[in-house]
């Protein structure tokens, strides 16, 4: 196995069980929302792409055509979308309200009110790990002409997909892109819906 299919698999390992660990461990100072709010984004994310894009349900490749035979074997596809998908949830969109609390001298306002900075964070954050993520670590997976599949929440799917930029040979797509554009907006208003 080479390095950078072990950097892969351990990121994505640590994606889904460091958000747990994290919980756990300080569960009797943090809100009681954050259980609802994970289950949520877990389904959101797997009906919004996960399994789209894992299956190749409509106009895509699957993911095990997509990638190494290596990271089939450890992120098999079957478990890869629900994988992704916890990711998602963890590490990405509790990451996210994280470093909203943080970024506003942890002011649980917040989460009551839309605030605009806040959602800034979030979305930001948002777009910023998915771009690193598709660099440096599925870059392989979603490279110009690996077709991923439509999904309800990359609408445009494969149809209207132009390479948005090139760095170090790589490209960040639109169609990978558009969930995290999207799923900010959701979010935010189901974090405060679940704070009321």
């Amino acid at each position: 196995m080479s390095f950078e299919e072990t950097r892969v698999i351990t990121i994505v390992y640590l994606a889904v069980f460091l958000p747990f660990l994290i919980y756990f461990k300080n569960k009797s100072n943090l809100p009681k929302w954050i259980p609802t709010f994970y289950l949520i984004a877990i389904v959101i994310c797997s009906l919004g792409w996960e399994l789209w894009f894992t299956f190749g349900w409509l106009d895509g490749d699957p993911v095990d055509i997509r990638r190494s035979e290596n990271l089939n074997t450890w992120l098999p596809k079957n478990i890869n979308w629900l994988m992704n998908s916890m990711g998602d949830a963890g590490a990405v969109l509790l990451g996210g309200v994280w470093l909203m609390w943080i970024s506003h001298g942890k002011d649980k306002s917040i989460f009551l009110k839309w605030k605009w900075s806040a959602f800034a964070v979030l979305l930001l954050w948002c777009i910023g790990q998915n771009i690193l993520v598709e660099m440096f670590l599925y870059h392989d997976q979603l490279a110009e002409g690996k077709a991923l599949s439509w999904a309800p929440l990359s609408p445009l799917g494969p149809y209207i997909n132009p390479i948005l930029f090139e760095f170090n040979e790589r490209t960040i797509m639109l169609q990978s892109q558009m969930p995290w554009l999207l799923l900010p907006w959701f979010f935010y208003r189901t974090l405060i819906n679940l704070n009321k």
